[in-house]
């Protein structure tokens, strides 16, 4: 990966953006630690600000309220694994191989990336796989749509979705199986972990390798059966 990368995002996420500041990129890496810690009902700018020994009123001179943040670091990892997935299937040509391998960075971008000190991707992943439902599960959702606060993920539901017609250019749902594919790289873990009757993955120490069989195995069984592959 390149050094110094800058992940753009909707400007109307923040106030100024943290990735610019130093004071910016410790609100980034301990907002990611500390709701990882206690989760995002417990977490608050006063605690945040308690760890990063500076005061609320810094914190808010970045982001409105938490609600923000949160949506702020999910955009940030959407757009990170998009990023990831283009890299990795330049110069792939063969379709299902650059679906495989885009399947494969879903699981692996959530690895720490030197080249980003201020964010820690395993975290962070553990931040998606917990709290992403509650930032577009809100009563505000088609207001904030309008403001173009999904775009990164609808980018990255799109790029997934390109793949899968570059099988199939018949499968009649690309759309749908890409964000279900992202949903089920999130939902499998979080059950495996807290309620494991919902699955039949496991994920022993993190070891996320079952939930990316499944999602290979998901995906190829209904293109192959819906959409009109050649071999």
């Amino acid at each position: 990966m390149a050094i110094g990368i800058f992940i753009k995002l909707n400007d109307k996420l923040f106030l100024r953006d943290p990735q610019e500041t130093k004071l910016g990129h410790r609100i980034i890496q301990e907002s990611i630690i500390l709701i990882d810690q206690i989760g995002f009902e417990g977490f608050t700018f006063k605690k945040l600000a308690e760890r990063i020994h500076s005061t609320e009123a810094s914190i808010y001179r970045y982001f409105e309220n938490k609600h923000l943040l949160l949506l702020y670091l999910l955009s940030w990892y959407w757009e990170w694994m998009r990023y990831c997935i283009e890299v990795n299937i330049q110069n792939v040509p063969d379709p299902r191989q650059r679906l495989k391998i885009a399947i494969s960075t879903i699981i692996e971008a959530s690895r720490p990336n030197p080249a980003i000190e201020f964010v820690d991707e395993d975290i962070l992943h553990r931040i998606v796989i917990s709290e992403a439902i509650k930032a577009y599960h809100t009563k505000q959702i088609d207001q904030e749509n309008k403001y173009g606060f999904f775009l990164t993920y609808k980018a990255l539901n799109k790029t997934i979705a390109q793949l899968i017609q570059g099988i199939s250019p018949d499968f009649p749902y690309p759309k749908a199986l890409a964000s279900t594919l992202l949903e089920m790289s999130n939902d499998h873990p979080y059950f495996a972990l807290h309620l494991p009757s919902l699955t039949d993955i496991e994920v022993p120490n993190g070891d996320l390798s079952q939930v990316e069989q499944l999602l290979t195995d998901f995906a190829f069984a209904l293109i192959d059966r819906l959409g009109e592959q050649k071999p």
